[in-house]
């Protein structure tokens, strides 16, 4: 009976190893294998988000106020809310590209990223020459902080399922 046991698992581990088809997608093709959160939802929500918030009154009334500059926006916490594990980080690395993106804002990084900056720019004091070397203390400061949730709501019935996300980013003036 052990030896008919150890056989039967080897044989479904052989089957499952058979079956396995993989296939590499380029990465604007859009790929919905259930209707649970994923890279390209990530991706064109953080790109709507972002052309939609420099498309809001705030943004002229910024570059009237400061003429031949961009405003700098910090991506802080983006909180899971939904039914579902989403990567966050994922979500905020995307918003961060779209902003890069537009041409119309620059981003700076804060919390961990930002210590991992300065902790560089002491090792160039010690290690780089003077003409490359960055300075301590010239950081640029956020204009304005992104901050926001990510919630879901699930309806079904019988076996059709649908899943409704909303995105809410709040705009902070950091003054």
């Amino acid at each position: 009976i052990l030896r008919f046991v150890i056989v039967l698992l080897v044989a479904q581990g052989l089957a499952a190893c058979a079956t396995t088809k993989v296939q590499r997608l380029g990465e604007v093709e859009e790929v919905a294998l259930s209707d649970k959160w994923n890279d390209t939802d990530s991706r064109l929500v953080a790109d709507e988000l972002i052309t939609d918030m420099l498309d809001f009154p705030w943004y002229s009334r910024f570059k009237q106020t400061h003429p031949g500059t961009y405003p700098a926006i910090i991506v802080q916490r983006i909180r899971n809310k939904s039914h579902e594990h989403i990567a966050t980080d994922t979500f905020v690395n995307d918003l961060k590209r779209a902003v890069i993106r537009s041409g119309q804002a620059d981003f700076v990084v804060g919390g961990q990223e930002r210590e991992d900056v300065r902790a560089e720019i002491k090792q160039q004091e010690l290690n780089s020459s003077a003409s490359s070397a960055k300075e301590l203390g010239n950081e640029t400061g956020a204009d304005f902080a992104l901050t926001g949730s990510i919630n879901s709501i699930v309806d079904q019935v019988g076996g059709t399922r649908v899943t409704f996300y909303q995105i809410d980013l709040k705009l902070v003036n950091m003054e």
